[in-house]
């Protein structure tokens, strides 16, 4: 056993010398401004904008339900918000913030 988990650490070992080695073309180390841009059409071929198709969307994005609006108060309120995993939201709500 002892002998199987040595060989793994030498083989390990010589695994990360051998993707650890340096360039020998550039022997800085570091990359250059070059190898680090890419082409705009490169670029967008995996970069896509996320296009809002219609204005209840950007509603949406803006404006909470006054639901949502709730919980986040409640989540931003510690005591609420340990209280709500116990016995729920509504109840916590109704206890820390009164009626909604």
């Amino acid at each position: 056993m002892r002998s199987l988990l040595a060989l793994l650490i030498v083989t390990l070992a010589l695994a990360a010398l051998c993707c650890c080695e340096k360039d020998p073309k550039d022997p800085s180390g570091s990359p250059s401004a070059a190898s680090i841009k890419i082409e705009k059409e490169v670029a967008n071929a995996f970069v896509k904008r996320h296009k809002r198709s219609s204005l209840y969307e950007r509603y949406l994005e803006y404006y909470k339900s006054p639901m949502e609006q709730m919980h986040e108060r409640c989540e931003n309120y510690p005591p609420c918000d340990y209280l709500s995993d116990q016995i729920g939201f509504s109840m916590a709500y109704n206890r820390f913030f009164g009626r909604y």
